[in-house]
């Protein structure tokens, strides 16, 4: 990773994230840009923590839960760190098993409704 900072606007961009989104991350503390004056940039540590924060939000993690995990590298270290990630892991595996699930029984439904709905039409 490049030791290039990024402006907010580079941020976003690198990032695909609207400019409310990257200002609610500050406000929530999951990211702390360098400030001059009004201007913010992002270094290497932000843009790691940024990628991880993407990568929790695809997997479903609640930010809240992100950023918990993101203090205990802060406070206890990496080890530390990745025990917590391989719990909440298993966690959200086991959630969208169960979400999976139902999107399957929903699907099954829907298909028998559909298949009904064209049978009665011939």
């Amino acid at each position: 990773m490049s030791d290039k900072r990024l402006s907010f606007k580079e941020m976003c961009a690198e990032f695909d994230v609207t400019p409310r989104t990257l200002r609610y991350y500050e406000y929530i503390e999951l990211l702390q840009p360098d400030r001059e004056g009004r201007s913010r940039f992002y270094g290497p540590r932000e843009r790691a923590r940024m990628k991880l924060i993407m990568r929790g939000r695809k997997f479903g993690f609640p930010l809240e839960e992100i950023r918990q995990w993101l203090l205990i590298y802060e406070d206890q270290g990496n080890k530390a760190q990745m025990a917590t990630f391989v719990e909440m892991a298993d966690r959200q595996m086991e959630e969208l098993r169960q979400q999976r699930q139902q999107l399957d029984e929903a699907m099954d439904e829907l298909q028998r409704l559909r298949d009904q709905t064209a049978n009665s039409l011939t």
